[in-house]
This record gives C-alpha cells, sequence and structure tokens, in this order.
C-alpha cells in the first residue's frame, strides 16, 4: 500500500507542475481608451450616463514554482513557460468590464485542460508500464468597484470581490485493470480588493498597472501586472506586459497548492460601447 500511494503522488506532483496557463482578474486586459492630450480636470466621461462594454480574450505564458502534495507528501514544482504550454491541451480565457460612470464591475473566466503521459522504467507493480495524468483549473473572478480618479490622462480604480478556484487531477494507470483510476478535486474562494491605474501616454499609447491581495479558502492570494496598450482602431486597443500570481492554499495535508506563476501577458480589448 505504502509503494501504491508513493506511485500516485508521484503522478500528481508530475501533473501539479503545470496547474495552470492563465488565471485572474479581468482588469488585466480591458483597458480605457486613450484620449487625447489635453488634460482638464474631468473626464468627458464623468457626465456619460451610458453603460460602457469592453471585451479582452487574453493567452498568459507563465511559468510556476512553488510546492503541492497529497497523501502527506509535499514535492518542490518548477516548470517554465515553454514546459506549461507543451502540457497545454484546451482552454478558454478571457474578461468582460462594464461601466457606467464611475461604477466598474470587471468579471474575469479561465477554464484549461492539461495533460501529459508519463512511462516507468521500473515500475513497483509488475505489468504497469505508464500514467497518463489530466488537470482540469476553472478561475472566476467577479469584481465590482469605483473610479476615483477620472481624468483625460489618469484613470483610478478602487476594486473588491472574490476569486473562485477550481483544481481536479485525474490519474490513469496503463495498462487499463491493473490499479484502480484515481480523482482528486479542490474547490476554494477568496476574497480579494485592490485597485488599477491607468495613465494614457499619448492618444493612442497608455500603461495599466494593477494588483489586488486577500483570502478566504487560501491564507494567501495576490496578484501584481503591469501592461503597455496601443490602439489600433478607435474601439480596440493590443496589449502586452507582465504578470505575477501567488496563492498558497493547505486545507489539510492531503492537499497543498502553494505556487507562484509569472510570465507574458498578451491580450486584446475590444469596447464595444
Amino acid at each position: 500500500m505504502n509503494s501504491y500511494r508513493k506511485l500516485r503522488f508521484a503522478a500528481l506532483a508530475l501533473l501539479l507542475c503545470v496547474p495552470a496557463q492563465a488565471q485572474g482578474s479581468a482588469d488585466l486586459t480591458v483597458a480605457d481608451q486613450a484620449t487625447s492630450t489635453a488634460a482638464p480636470q474631468r473626464s468627458p466621461t464623468a457626465d456619460d450616463d451610458n453603460w460602457h462594454l469592453g471585451i479582452g480574450p487574453y493567452l498568459w505564458f507563465a511559468g510556476v514554482h512553488g510546492t503541492v502534495g497529497a497523501l502527506g507528501r509535499t514535492a518542490s514544482v518548477h516548470a517554465s513557460a515553454s514546459e506549461v504550454l507543451s502540457k497545454f491541451n484546451i482552454g478558454l480565457m478571457g474578461a468582460v468590464e462594464a461601466r457606467k460612470k464611475r461604477i466598474v464591475l470587471p468579471v474575469d473566466f479561465m477554464w484549461i485542460k492539461l495533460s501529459d503521459d508519463k512511462a516507468f522504467p521500473e515500475s513497483p507493480f509488475p505489468g504497469l508500464t505508464s500514467i497518463k495524468v489530466k488537470v482540469t483549473q476553472t478561475i472566476l473572478t467577479p469584481k465590482a468597484g469605483y473610479r476615483f480618479v477620472d481624468q483625460e490622462k489618469l484613470k483610478a480604480d478602487a476594486l473588491v470581490g472574490i476569486r473562485y478556484w477550481h483544481v481536479g487531477q485525474n490519474l490513469t494507470f496503463q495498462p487499463s485493470g491493473l490499479l484502480s483510476n484515481y480523482s482528486q478535486s479542490a474547490n476554494w474562494v477568496d476574497v480579494v480588493a485592490g485597485a488599477k491605474f491607468a495613465m494614457a501616454l499619448s492618444p493612442k499609447a497608455v500603461i495599466t498597472v494593477l494588483g489586488d491581495a486577500g483570502g478566504g479558502g487560501a491564507s494567501v492570494d495576490y496578484q501584481v501586472a503591469g501592461l503597455l496598450g496601443y490602439k489600433i482602431k478607435p474601439t480596440v486597443i493590443l496589449q502586452a506586459g507582465w504578470r505575477y500570481l501567488d496563492v498558497n492554499y493547505r486545507p489539510s495535508s492531503s492537499f497543498v497548492y502553494d505556487a507562484a506563476q509569472s510570465g507574458l501577458l498578451l491580450g486584446v480589448t475590444f469596447n464595444l460601447k
């Protein structure tokens, strides 16, 4: 039984070494449009009574490092962005932000699937040749905020919300029937609060800096990011930057997910109205 548990944990550590490609808050890619170079005290949007909507699909090429564990054991994890990408199967990542006057409502959604096959050069069980590991991760981050600075060249939002996490793993042993397959999942919610600052450099270029922090299910959950946006059309903004996300989830010795992820982020914002 001890050998079996070690085998299951080794596969789980392999699985969790590439746990996420993209996750986080909707403020990452939904950007405000850079406007004219003039800088009056109040923005023309201050008296705009209409709702405005921005949609921002994005990709985050992140490496990961930290500690993962299951079945009472832990292992150190280090994976580059290219290693994470090589395990990627399918995913959906995007952000939506609604705004009316100074009220902002950003929502981010991320869903991905990763997998890998690993052969056993020396199996503890006769006939066991390999194991296939799969991970599914979902993160939903709705927030509400207030724009406490609304000028032509500078906009600043105070934000509060939640970040919902789901991490699921499945281990399949080959040949089938030799050992029972193994599945495990974790779900938790963290309350996060932070701010976003957008500064127009020109009528076409804008810098965005953001961050949030909190906890709840996890003892620590925070992120920081910086982005440079460039308007290629009146309602389309390309963005590129860097993002760092850290979470420490240890509900018990049976499951540990203490990981920091960082890397290049690319996105595009479509301001629909």
